[in-house]
């Protein structure tokens, strides 16, 4: 049996935030930069761009692995890598390609592992279940896992994208070319978390206006 914690214990709890700034503090809040985020959307939403903007925005709170489980190095990702101006993060970040559930778990088991791990996208993972989700979470509690998963109306595609974005602590849906984000790190009386991100100005002005 854990033991309990005190009232007055749970009061006086200190937690490490991001100091995050911007259009990023106005849309996911200051958060705790571990367990686990959700970003999800349909096929030429802005999905890959908004994934790749935050990659870079991470590097700047520590060192970011994005597993591309879809393409590997592909020309499309280089686009995508080079549409961010993602060598400005140096070697704050890596690209793994098409690691299992077995090789990440090695990999942060070593020396210099990355303090955040993109999963691009869940639906790659076959077999991935919610016992493996949360083991992953518990071996490596100071670690953030960010998911990504497409969409089928609305919502994450596949039982386990779902599950993940029940637990999720940040669930990022994109659509056309705007991130929405609904983020337990909200504060509204300091706008702070909640508020619409723009991916690409042109693209989300001509989407929305034709609502």
């Amino acid at each position: 049996m854990r033991r309990a914690i005190s009232n007055k214990n749970v009061m006086q709890a200190k937690f490490e935030t991001a100091p995050f700034t911007g259009a990023w503090l106005a849309s996911l809040g200051r958060p705790e930069l571990r367990g686990a985020w959700i970003v999800y959307g349909g096929s030429g939403s802005g999905k890959t761009t908004y994934v790749m903007q935050l990659c870079k925005y991470l590097t700047n709170f520590g060192r970011v692995a994005y597993n591309s489980l879809e393409q590997g190095l592909s020309l499309s990702l280089q686009k995508a890598w080079e549409r961010v101006g993602m060598e400005e993060a140096g070697s704050k970040i890596i690209l793994l390609q098409k690691e299992s559930l077995k090789d990440i778990r090695e990999r942060l088991t070593k020396k210099n592992a990355p303090d955040i791990v993109v999963i691009d996208s869940v639906n790659y993972w076959i077999g991935f279940t919610m016992r493996d989700y949360t083991r992953l979470k518990d071996d490596n509690p100071n670690t953030l896992f960010v998911f990504i998963a497409h969409e089928d109306k609305g919502q994450p595609k596949g039982n386990m994208a779902k599950n993940i974005r029940y637990d999720a602590d940040i669930k990022i849906r994109v659509e056309g070319y705007k991130a929405f984000a609904t983020t337990r790190y909200e504060d509204s009386d300091k706008g702070e978390g909640g508020q619409d991100f723009t991916i690409w100005e042109q693209g989300a002005r001509e989407y929305w206006a034709e609502l």
